[in-house]
């Protein structure tokens, strides 16, 4: 975990590895519950990064979610995640209709790995500053049903991670096509960087114009 100093907060990589992957389950959760993936009802309320958000109650979604998570941060911790992809999809058109990217930068490499270099005693970037920039992204995604076409149809979500290709996958785990959506409409959301990591987000999504109605 990670370590005080009298100003700063030393953010190890495995501290990294906690915040990032932290992050995601945070993220996932609350573009589920913004988008209407599932009910309002099986959320509750957490205070997180100084912001209310929400995590599912449902125990078959929170024990899916907990299993990427951990198995993210493994790989995060060998430097072997490039990104993870949340992707909305319709339940009866199969299509892909919102894609959300968290693209993942190792912010000193070393070795063949790749694994951030912190041997010499991590970041010196404060827990509070890499809080807050995660509150700015989620805030971000808080606010996408502003600009995000309203989901005509009952949808369904897969989380895509993209590894390095010697990455062996658990058992369960299985290869995608990336989903990707035809014109899509892409949207920058904000990065946040632990000095360790850095993760850039963005969402893409189909037109209202462009559903087959």
């Amino acid at each position: 975990m990670p370590t005080a100093t009298a100003n700063k907060t030393e953010i190890t990589l495995k501290g990294s590895v906690d915040i990032v992957s932290d992050f995601f389950f945070t993220a996932i959760n609350s573009i589920l519950y913004q988008r209407g993936i599932y009910m309002p009802e099986t959320f509750s309320k957490e205070s997180k990064y100084g912001l209310t958000v929400m995590t599912t109650t449902d125990e078959g979604l929170l024990n899916y979610l907990q299993n990427v998570q951990k198995q993210v941060a493994e790989w995060l911790m060998n430097g072997l995640v490039q990104r993870l992809v949340l992707v909305v999809q319709g339940v009866d058109s199969t299509e892909t209709l919102e894609r959300w990217q968290f693209n993942v930068a190792v912010e000193g490499e070393s070795g063949e790995n790749m694994v951030p270099n912190v041997s010499k005693g991590g970041s010196n970037k404060s827990i509070k500053e890499v809080h807050d920039e995660i509150q700015a992204i989620i805030r971000q995604i808080t606010a996408s049903v502003t600009f995000l076409p309203l989901l005509q149809e009952p949808c369904t979500f897969d989380l895509l991670v993209y590894t390095d290709k010697e990455v062996m996958a658990p058992e369960k785990w299985a290869d995608s096509d990336p989903c990707y959506i035809l014109n899509s409409t892409e949207v920058k959301l904000r990065s946040f960087t632990t000095s360790v990591h850095k993760i850039d987000s963005m969402v893409s999504y189909k037109e209202a114009d462009e559903w087959d109605i």
